[in-house]
């Protein structure tokens, strides 16, 4: 896990500004706290931050062969089967990043397809001046990209692309209304004006500032349910999960994981534990909070059951005003999704002990486990409607303008969702990888996790996980109001003791609590700032938090709360010291 970033400029132009690289390399500095490289020919610049985890001693970047040179972000989990596949080839390191480097300079654009694993790349091939950059199938490792002057900049966060004075802070209102209805934005282009993220799966070649060519390459096998019994089914599923969980195990520095005690992050637990002679180290976070959903009893219990060393910590109140602001700051492609609390949380503490973390994101999504798939499915005179049709402020009535194109991304994945051929509930899966699982659920693990120089690994989001799971019948997925069934009865059959079948709890944060709690003073605290002057009403805003009586009042006020912060960060360059109070309260 690491960070990149780079300039492509025009052959008119001058050549890459030190200065401008030192401030790149300084703002992904969290990313890679354990050394950095840069490679500057010609007109193309490309700069790495290293958090070291395989290879430790040879494998610092850039890294070159032949006429290339490659930076990258992420794990090529099947490094040791590629280096076999290229029985001619002579390695310099023992890097997992090395093998892509000589795949590219064998297959060119078309490398990517041999790969598993995460990861963001750059690849610069110094005769032709050209820069190949690629990002996973899944979109489980970010890489962004801007028009800047004199031709192209890229990097694994916006904000550094924003701290190195290339792009402009500057707000796209569409984003803006996305975020606002639906916490996350959608499609390629960013919140930022002028800021593009490159799609999960696509490569993009570029040269002379200019991109030259775009394909892309998907992660979810095509056609129709396939006809396979259960028995099948599972005995397939059992040997996919467990190489998957293998692979996202090879590390040379410590690792644990993430353990909710849900579905997900119990099969990753039994899988680990089937795998390792040691213990494994699993964490789980609560809420000090009456009426919280808090598993850490459960997850405690089925650590128990397989010998795992259990952590569990505890966020209260007073922890998440301390912290908000440098939370929010570190979401700088935003997604006001509550979750990113306790992952922050989870992963300072698990930074203690382990560099390596794995979770269970993904679970969701490849094996149907969200309600809102049933009513996707329905036929609409029984109920059934489309997904993410209601926006948060549809019913608060604060903003100046009441959003109305923000679901236009949305609707235009809807309609490539049915183009495989599949169920109305693959096609609903398929919604929910393209957007929602990208540029919210990854997008907060990566960030979240970066903050504190941890890597986090998902293995439900693996090809071999996805040609097991995604083409069942729907019957293997959902059965009356139960998602994941085909995972549950796996469950079931190797750690009965996490309930598989038991009601799903959800995890929620109790921030709306929190906020109604503090309403009075932060109302007029959040109404006031420039960002929210600009889309809401003061005075509404303030009402909204001093009386928030049902959920979606107080889901709004942590929206308004999110923006609040992430503008003061982000659009006017505001730093992220002190608590929530002391942010809002400096001009």
């Amino acid at each position: 896990m690491c960070g990149i970033a780079g300039l492509i400029l025009s052959s008119g132009s001058a050549p890459p500004d030190p200065a401008t690289l030192n401030r790149l390399i300084g703002a992904l500095h969290h990313r890679g706290p354990d050394g950095n490289g840069h490679a500057v020919v010609g007109r193309v610049a490309l700069v790495h931050n290293r958090l070291a985890i395989i290879d430790l001693v040879t494998g610092d970047q850039p890294l070159f062969a032949g006429a290339a040179t490659l930076v990258a972000n992420g794990e090529v989990y099947n490094y040791r089967e590629l280096r076999a596949s290229m029985p001619g080839v002579t390695f310099s390191t023992n890097s997992d990043c090395e093998p892509p480097l000589h795949l590219w300079l064998r297959d060119g654009p078309d490398y990517a397809r041999q790969l598993r694993g995460m990861y963001a790349i750059a690849i610069h091939e110094r005769v032709q001046r050209s820069v190949t950059l690629t990002r996973d199938p899944f979109g489980i490792k970010p890489l962004y990209i801007a028009q800047v002057e004199g031709g192209l900049a890229f990097a694994s966060e916006p904000q550094a692309l924003l701290e190195a004075g290339l792009v402009q802070r500057k707000v796209r209102p569409s984003a803006r209304e996305e975020l606002l209805q639906l916490q996350f934005t959608t499609g390629a282009d960013t919140i930022f004006e002028g800021i593009q993220r490159l799609l999960p799966g696509e490569t993009l070649t570029c040269a002379d500032g200019n991109i030259l060519d775009r394909r892309r390459i998907s992660h979810l096998p095509e056609g129709g349910p396939e006809t396979i019994t259960e028995d099948a089914a599972l005995a397939r599923l059992d040997k996919a999960l467990e190489q998957s969980v293998d692979l996202h195990q090879r590390s040379d520095v410590p690792y644990g994981m993430f353990l909710s005690g849900g579905i997900d992050s119990s099969a990753i637990l039994a899988l680990m534990s089937r795998l390792n002679d040691e213990p494994v180290l699993a964490y789980t976070a609560g809420f000090d909070a009456p009426g919280a959903a808090d598993e850490r009893a459960h997850a405690a219990t089925v650590a128990k059951a397989v010998g795992a060393r259990h952590e569990s910590i505890e966020v209260n109140e007073a922890m998440v005003w301390r912290h908000l602001p440098e939370i929010v700051a570190c979401m700088d492609d935003p997604a006001a999704d509550y979750a990113i609390i306790p992952t922050w949380f989870l992963a300072r503490r698990a930074r203690q002990d382990v560099k390596v973390v794995l979770s269970g994101e993904g679970g969701d999504e490849i094996f149907a486990g969200y309600g809102r798939y049933r009513t996707a499915i329905k036929p609409w005179w029984l109920g059934g409607r489309a997904m993410w049709t209601g926006g948060s402020f549809d019913k608060v009535p604060v903003l100046r303008n009441q959003p109305t194109g923000w679901r236009d991304g949305m609707a235009a994945a809807e309609a490539r969702s049915r183009e495989g051929g599949g169920t109305k509930l693959a096609a609903a899966q398929t919604l929910d990888m393209a957007d929602w699982l990208p540029h919210d659920l990854l997008l907060k693990l990566d960030r979240c996790m970066m903050a504190h120089a941890i890597e986090g690994r998902t293995p439900f989001l693996d090809p071999g996980v996805a040609v097991a799971a995604f083409r069942l019948p729907d019957g293997l997925k959902m059965r009356g109001k139960m998602g994941k069934w085909i995972l549950r009865k796996w469950l079931e059959k190797n750690l009965p003791v996490a309930r598989p079948f038991a009601p799903k709890q959800g995890f929620t944060v109790p921030v709306g609590e929190w906020i109604k709690g503090q309403g009075a003073r932060l109302g007029p605290l959040v109404a006031a700032q420039e960002g929210v002057m600009e889309i809401a009403h003061p005075e509404k805003v303030e009402a909204l938090f001093r009386d928030i009586r049902r959920w979606r009042h107080g889901f709004a006020c942590w929206k308004l709360l999110f923006y609040a912060l992430w503008h003061r960060r982000h659009i006017q360059g505001l730093s992220a010291e002190g608590d929530v109070f002391e942010a809002l309260s400096t001009r």
